[in-house]
């Protein structure tokens, strides 16, 4: 998931994601920092946001149920991956990929998985944190690796 693809399902999704929060247009544009006025233009996809407006939005509202339909994840874990395309930063607690993961890899209570909409990887640990996500299969396949073998 890019830049350009997290603009766009967060301004087309920004109507959704503040009434399920039940704020006024006012309210919304004060918490986003933007004017009401483009805050409507973007509601009614006469413009998209921009990528701190994005970002915003996503670290705000990252429990959206809106968001997380449409990221198909945790919308900070997608911010993270477009930015580095690798993110290892374990101590983030997952459900242990329920909906949405197929489990590639396990071995030790370790989960190599891969997100069925969105195509990136992740490991977690025997306690279903999160030990590192990436798009780069390659990447992936290698800290599994190094799991493997430190744990055998």
């Amino acid at each position: 998931m890019d830049k350009d693809l997290i603009i766009q399902i967060t301004s087309e999704n920004l109507k959704e994601i503040r009434t399920e929060n039940q704020y006024t247009q006012e309210k919304m544009a004060e918490i986003l920092g933007i004017t009401k006025k483009m805050l409507v233009h973007i509601e009614k996809g006469k413009t998209l946001s921009n990528w701190t407006t994005a970002i915003a939005i996503c670290a705000l509202f990252r429990d959206s149920p809106t968001l997380h339909k449409q990221m198909g994840a945790d919308p900070m874990e997608m911010i993270e991956l477009s930015i580095y395309d690798v993110d290892i930063k374990p101590m983030n607690k997952t459900m242990g990929g329920v909906i949405w993961w197929k489990s590639v890899k396990k071995h030790r209570g370790f989960k190599l998985q891969q997100h069925t909409l969105t195509k990136h990887y992740r490991i977690l640990d025997d306690e279903n944190y999160r030990v590192i996500s990436t798009f780069d299969q390659k990447v992936a396949k290698e800290k599994w690796l190094d799991i493997v073998r430190k744990y055998k």
